[in-house]
């Protein structure tokens, strides 16, 4: 199992420890509700070091992108970013993304940094390699590249007393380059996989536990706390971000996920852009939607999802209780029929019903 550059911290913290997309990574410190909590009311700080970093720079690096990614790179100005997707070439996705337009280099060629999903660093790297044409430059910069997200109503407080960067003048989905915590060259960003505000900050590994240790030092006063990946989860899944092997893959398409809007299918040919203009025009089969129990039952990933009459109409792919909301609550793809809000479903568990109601994403409004 691979470590990131602060396991040792992790385990010193008494973290509950687990596998994740070969990562010995921190699941939860003090438990995901307190941690939950902290991020929603305070501030929260994740160890997401072992997601994976790709450089892609050259004179055609935007041309490839764009024939790469579902959205529009052209549309991107340094210090911007893009949530985008790479297609397959059936009408799936390899793989989610963000995409860091960078300063362009000394030869006026384009620049950009692509941060993937570490369960899919591999299986992106030979799929981004394999489509490689003209003067594009590729490096995988994951292993040398550690990566915290400071998320919470007060990681603004926190991280500037650490900053000259000013972390107000950053909009959200943009990026400043500075010193931070005595290092320079550092990438601050404003994307989150929370809802509740706050940044990312990269900087190499070997600087990363002196930030970690500066943020706590500092951050006592505004109710900082360590949060795990348990957290992480019941966090993004309440403002219904998709998690890549849960609600999208290899078989689902951007349109039935409702990412239609990083679909953007008049800038070109790239893959499965043909499927995903039918799709759009005719309809798609199936749909990701959101619902919430009236019973307090957790809904897993892959229970049946039933019409009111006992017929199977999909299946469940996230489903937690809610620490905001205090139900359970849910996603997963439904017939495109019973995609309404209001639409009354069931969710099978152990064998037994409970009734759901198909509600609007995203869950908790902040």
């Amino acid at each position: 199992m691979k470590e990131t550059p602060l396991t040792s911290k992790h385990i010193s913290l008494g973290a509950k420890m687990a596998e994740f997309a070969g990562y010995n990574m921190p699941i939860s410190y003090k438990g995901i509700i307190d941690e939950h909590k902290a991020v929603r009311n305070n501030v929260g700080v994740f160890d997401v070091s072992h997601m994976g970093e790709f450089t892609v720079k050259g004179k055609d690096a935007e041309a490839f992108l764009q024939n790469l990614t579902s959205n529009d790179v052209s549309a991107l100005r340094p210090g911007a970013i893009q949530y985008s997707c790479l297609p397959n070439k059936t009408g799936g996705i390899v793989d989610d993304l963000l995409v860091y337009r960078m300063d362009d280099e000394a030869d006026g060629s384009n620049s950009y940094l692509l941060v993937v999903n570490a369960g899919n660093m591999s299986k992106d790297w030979e799929w981004i390699n394999a489509h490689k044409s003209g003067d594009v430059r590729l490096d995988d910069i994951s292993e040398q590249t550690a990566l915290l997200a400071i998320q919470g109503p007060k990681a603004t407080a926190v991280l500037q007393k650490l900053t000259s960067i000013n972390l107000s003048e950053i909009p959200y989905y943009h990026f400043r380059i500075g010193t931070v915590a005595g290092v320079e060259n550092v990438i601050v960003s404003a994307t989150g996989y929370t809802g509740s505000g706050g940044f990312e900050v990269y900087m190499p590994n070997e600087h990363i536990e002196k930030l970690w240790d500066q943020l706590f030092d500092i951050g006592d006063e505004y109710g900082i706390m360590p949060a795990g990946l348990g957290a992480r989860d019941t966090l993004r899944l309440e403002m219904g971000f998709c998690l890549y092997g849960n609600d999208i893959d290899e078989t689902t398409s951007p349109m039935e996920a409702g990412l239609g809007w990083i679909t953007k299918l008049k800038k070109g040919v790239f893959n499965s852009s043909e499927i995903f203009k039918d799709q759009k025009e005719v309809g798609v089969s199936k749909k990701l939607i959101g619902f919430k129990l009236k019973e307090r039952r957790v809904p897993r990933h892959d229970y049946r999802i039933l019409n009111e009459e006992g017929g199977l109409i999909g299946r469940v792919t996230s489903g937690t209780m809610s620490p905001s909301l205090e139900y359970p609550i849910g996603m997963g793809y439904v017939e495109t029929k019973y995609a309404m809000p209001g639409t009354v479903i069931q969710i099978e568990i152990n064998n037994k019903l409970f009734a759901a109601e198909i509600v609007k994403i995203p869950f908790v409004q902040l």
